[in-house]
């Protein structure tokens, strides 16, 4: 059975990572938002490929994102990088194509490079919400 990508909970999930209240990203997309209508989009398997693009350059993360993120398939991926004889047999040396130690280091260093973006993004973001409210 196919797994399908909830693209509403990758709206949430990507949000939140970035910091991001919904009521700010119902400010950044426009007067036909607010928080409400944020909370119920996320909710949403399937999201419009126009308010996706909206999200996208609001959030500055790809369409793709939203539309491909499967937490459980990369969890999966993940658990079943391990197993009995993956890291070492009887001999003692190591028996497998892929070494999870690795995978773990280049998973981490692309985690960081992802929270540092993020992390830039949202100083952004807050400044463009300064500047937004020191024009008030």
């Amino acid at each position: 059975m196919e797994q399908k990508i909830h693209q509403g909970r990758n709206v949430k999930r990507f949000r939140e990572m970035l910091g991001i209240k919904q009521e700010a990203l119902a400010y950044d997309l426009g007067i036909d938002w607010n928080q409400k209508k944020i909370s119920m989009l996320e909710q949403k398997e399937v999201i419009e490929t126009t308010i996706l693009s909206q999200i996208s350059s609001s959030l500055k993360i790809p369409v793709e994102a939203f539309q491909n993120f499967d937490e459980e398939q990369a969890v999966n991926i993940i658990a079943n990088t391990f197993h009995e004889g993956a890291v070492a047999n009887n001999s003692g040396y190591i028996n497998c194509a892929i070494n999870p130690i690795e995978q773990l280091v280049k998973l981490h260093e692309e985690k960081i490079a992802l929270y540092e973006r993020m992390l830039k993004e949202k100083d952004e973001m807050m400044l463009r919400l300064e500047q937004v409210i020191n024009k008030k």
